[in-house]
């Protein structure tokens, strides 16, 4: 190859090759690369010229991609552990009233059953006392003021029972007349108070009187009894004359026989037709076995 000879020494040869070059010739920096950058300058990637390689403006060192991922998933890690509390709380709170209310019905029904089984069993011990079903009657009327008052809880016993020595034979009923000579009494009065149907009919409410008196079959009563209790019965009327043996009653506040008062007793009281005597009164407990 051959050189012009127009051109002069100082000049560059364009066409010379490059690896002709003089070794001890120092590269150009603005040369060095095909795209312009000096050699020794850090890469930048592609398509990203604007990304900043050297440190903050402050000398700190900017956070790292890796450190930024794990920053933002602490965070969101954080915030999944808040939420998972806030919903464990909601949970445990809604278990914990669930708790409570069945604890709740569990107290009121233990609650019912005691009282339930405590009734049963003050009425099975009433009834192993009293031999009577059910043992306690309330007062409907004010037959007996001021010895029994309505609404009052009345506790019956088997008039066999416990036999006092002043019964009459083996009925268990003492009677008004022989009290009045023994001294034996109950609630304010000679006698005993009997609670009994009237006609032996479990149809009819039972009638709580005293016994005033005993009469035999084919007696008349009406002359054994006293005038003023007779109402509008003369010694000599048919009805005078016991078709049966029993009782004669009376309410202590009424002014006749139950004999000689119309709609109670047709004759005496026979000794089956009592449920019981009165033994013991409870005042105005039997407001609630009347309303119920």
């Amino acid at each position: 190859m051959t050189r012009d000879s127009t051109k002069g020494d100082d000049e560059p040869d364009t066409d010379a090759d490059p690896d002709d070059r003089s070794p001890g010739r120092d590269p150009s920096p603005a040369t060095d690369r095909s795209d312009g950058t000096p050699f020794g300058a850090p890469e930048q990637a592609p398509g990203d010229p604007n990304r900043q390689e050297a440190g903050t403006q402050d000398g700190g060192q900017s956070p790292s991609s890796e450190q930024r991922g794990e920053d933002g998933q602490g965070t969101t890690a954080a915030g999944s552990d808040s939420t998972h509390a806030r919903r464990s709380r909601k949970a445990g709170g809604r278990e914990q009233r669930s708790e409570r209310e069945s604890d709740s019905w569990t107290l009121v029904v233990r609650d019912v059953t005691v009282t339930v089984l405590a009734v049963l069993l003050v009425g099975a011990y009433l009834f192993a006392i009293s031999g009577v079903w059910p043992p306690m009657v309330a007062i409907e009327s004010g037959s007996m003021e001021p010895n029994m008052d309505v609404n009052d809880m009345v506790f019956v016993m088997d008039e066999g029972r416990f036999q006092p020595a002043a019964a009459t034979g083996d009925t268990g009923v003492v009677t008004a007349r022989t009290g009045d000579g023994t001294g034996y009494g109950e609630f304010g009065n000679s006698g005993d108070v009997i609670i009994y149907e009237p006609g032996g009919s479990d149809a009819e409410t039972p009638i709580i009187h005293r016994a005033i008196f005993w009469v035999e079959e084919g007696e008349n009563w009406c002359e054994q009894g006293n005038p003023e209790y007779l109402g509008s019965l003369q010694p000599d009327d048919a009805v005078c004359e016991a078709d049966h043996d029993g009782f004669i009653t009376k309410g202590d506040a009424n002014s006749n026989y139950d004999q000689a008062s119309i709609g109670r007793a047709t004759g005496p009281v026979r000794p089956e037709w009592i449920i019981g005597t009165a033994e013991l009164r409870l005042p105005r407990l039997g407001w609630f076995r009347l309303q119920f």
